[in-house]
């Protein structure tokens, strides 16, 4: 009857919202992008007139990067209140490391790569997994995002070249595992710090507040989708959520390679001081409600990122 079917409706409709609606919004974004990039390269021409300045840089996705850095900047600065703090820690000459804590989906990641393009005017070269490769129309956004698999090799190499490099040690692994304990899941990873002492550059601990409280995994069935995800190395555990949590990332002090040391003892300063910052930032356990309440108050700048 009526009052039966509404009351199915409304039982239903936190279920759409968190399942359905807000990871669509985030969804929507990405192909949002590579739309705008597509129009870009096909109207190009018309583009270069406007954008000249970065036309002369030489750098064909330059423009491109522009628009869509300022649209994800917008998304997250209205929908998230935005912040990113630390950048003064920042080497101003050779390149370096940004090692991120990799949230269910890392959508602080995207906001501080559009952030650091439009107040620095330099690209962050992102190392991602080989699979977003073969998701339809993400291709371009990675070409255009300078995005690439990487190799320790790779990774020295782009270090070594004066490029600043983001990635997250823990991956797919610690997106699809990770929870509101905010605890490093990096099992056994060690290339990170095999490049960095390769290319002998600095790494820069980043974590960003409540950024398990914006997305989450999907609670239930973990040693099932643990299966799931050793059989194919995808991250096929279901993420809800797009709440409008305040999220405020901070980007630690280098940690410099120092004469001797071996990969497995940068790993280790580099977990202890991303540890730091999350221990001395983040509110264990997450919570939602309180990550929303965020928004309403201002955080005072009395420390050192």
């Amino acid at each position: 009857d009526l009052d039966y079917m509404m009351w199915i409706k409304w039982l239903m409709s936190p279920i759409i919202i968190t399942f359905v609606i807000l990871p669509c919004i985030i969804l929507l974004l990405i192909y949002v992008s590579s739309l705008i990039l597509y129009i870009y390269k096909a109207h190009r021409k018309r583009l270069i007139r406007r954008l000249a300045t970065y036309v002369e840089q030489g750098d064909f996705w330059l423009g491109g990067r522009e628009i869509v850095a300022t649209l994800w900047d917008a998304h997250a600065w209205l929908w998230h209140g935005y912040e990113l703090w630390g950048l003064e820690n920042l080497p101003t000459e050779g390149g370096f490391m940004l090692l991120y804590y990799h949230g269910a989906l890392p959508v602080d990641y995207y906001y501080m790569v559009a952030r650091v393009l439009l107040l620095k005017e330099t690209m962050i070269h992102s190392v991602v997994d080989k699979f977003l490769f073969k998701v339809p129309g993400m291709k371009i956004i990675l070409e255009a995002f300078c995005c690439t698999p990487g190799t320790v090799d790779t990774c020295a190499e782009q270090l070594a070249e004066g490029k600043i490099l983001g990635l997250a040690p823990g991956g797919v692994y610690e997106a699809q595992f990770g929870d509101n304990e905010y605890k490093i899941l990096w099992r056994e990873r060690l290339g990170f710090a095999g490049a960095a002492l390769k290319a002998n550059v600095p790494i820069l601990p980043v974590f960003t507040e409540n950024v398990r409280e914006a997305f989450r995994v999907f609670p239930f069935g973990n040693r099932f989708f643990y299966w799931l995800f050793e059989k194919t190395r995808l991250p096929l555990r279901p993420v809800f959520g797009g709440f409008p949590v305040k999220l405020r990332t901070h980007i630690g002090e280098p940690i410099y390679p120092e004469p001797g040391m071996t990969p497995e003892e940068m790993r280790d300063q580099c977990k202890e001081s991303l540890e730091r910052i999350i221990a001395q930032h983040q509110r264990i356990p997450g919570s939602i409600f309180r990550g929303i309440v965020d928004r309403l108050f201002k955080k005072p700048r009395s420390h050192s990122d």
